[in-house]
C-alpha cells in the first residue's frame, strides 16, 4: 500500500478509481437500509440529520481506517483457532480480530433486524410506532448507526485492498461515494417507510447480510453478488406487486 499522488493522466487511474466507487455504493447498500430504517424510528425533522450523521461518520471511519491500512491488515492475523470437530477433520477455523468484528456485527444485524420484524407483527403496531418515536432519542439512533458502521466500514476497506493499493485512490472513492449515497438516502428512505412491504423486505435482507457476515467471520465465503442479485428480483417483484395494488385500487374508485 502506498500513499503516492496518483497520476489522472493515466487512463488506468480513472478506471480503478469508477470501478472502486461503484463497488463502494453497492457495498453501501445495506448500510443505507439499516440508516433508513432506523432513523425512521425518528421525528421527520431529525431523519435527515440522523441519515447524513451516520453516512458521514461511515465516510469518517473508512477514511481513518485507510490511513491506519498496515494496522487493518495485521487484524488478518490469527488470534486464536477454532480446533477441528471429529465429523470435519483438518477443518479447524483460525479466528482473527478481524473474523471476530465479522461476527459480532453479524450477529448485532441479525438480532435487530429480528426485533423490528417482531415489532412489525405485534398487534397495537400503530400505537407501539407512535410510543417508540416518543421515546428513542437521537443519541441512542447515532449510537447504533455507528456500530453497524463500524463493522461495513472494515468489511469494505478490506475489500478494497484487494483492488486497489493506491490509498489516495481509495479515499477520493470513499468520499465520491458516500456523497453519492447521501443523495439517494432520502428517497429511499422515503420509499421505505411508505410501504411496509418494502420495510419487511429490507428487514430481511438485512437479516441475510448479518448470516453473511457471520459466515464471512468463520471462513465460510458467501457470495455476494448472489445475494444482491436475489435481492435485486425481489425488489423487482415487489415494486410490480405495489403498483398492480395502485392499479386495482383505483380500478375499484372508478
Amino acid at each position: 500500500m502506498n500513499f503516492i499522488t496518483p497520476d489522472f493522466a493515466n487512463p488506468a487511474i480513472w478506471i480503478s478509481l469508477l470501478t472502486l466507487t461503484f463497488l463502494e455504493i453497492v457495498l453501501g447498500i445495506d448500510n443505507i437500509i439499516f440508516i433508513s430504517i432506523v432513523a425512521g424510528k425518528l421525528p421527520k425533522e431529525q431523519q435527515r440529520k440522523a441519515r447524513n450523521t451516520g453516512l458521514t461518520l461511515a465516510m469518517v471511519f473508512r477514511i481513518g481506517l485507510l490511513l491506519c491500512i498496515n494496522w487493518i491488515i495485521g487484524l488478518k492475523d490469527p488470534v486464536f483457532i477454532i480446533p477441528a470437530l471429529e465429523v470435519h477433520a483438518n477443518k479447524s477455523i483460525p479466528l482473527s480480530y478481524k473474523d471476530l468484528i465479522l461476527i459480532a456485527g453479524g450477529i448485532f444485524l441479525i438480532v435487530k433486524s429480528t426485533l423490528e420484524i417482531h415489532h412489525k407483527f405485534q398487534k397495537d403496531d400503530k400505537q407501539e410506532l407512535k410510543k417508540g418515536s416518543k421515546t428513542i432519542g437521537f443519541g441512542r439512533v447515532i449510537i447504533q448507526i455507528v456500530m453497524v458502521d463500524a463493522v461495513f466500514s472494515f468489511d469494505s476497506i478490506l475489500t478494497a485492498i484487494g483492488l486497489v493499493e493506491n490509498v489516495i485512490i481509495m479515499i477520493i472513492a470513499v468520499i465520491v461515494s458516500i456523497g453519492i449515497m447521501m443523495l439517494f438516502a432520502g428517497p429511499v428512505t422515503r420509499i421505505i417507510n411508505a410501504n411496509p412491504t418494502l420495510q419487511m423486505l429490507a428487514l430481511s435482507f438485512l437479516v441475510v447480510i448479518g448470516v453473511v457476515l457471520v459466515a464471512s467471520g468463520l471462513h465460510q465465503e458467501i457470495s455476494k453478488s448472489i445475494i444482491y442479485s436475489c435481492l435485486f428480483f425481489s425488489l423487482v417483484v415487489e415494486m410490480l406487486n405495489l403498483r398492480l395494488k395502485k392499479r386495482s385500487e383505483a380500478g375499484e374508485r372508478n
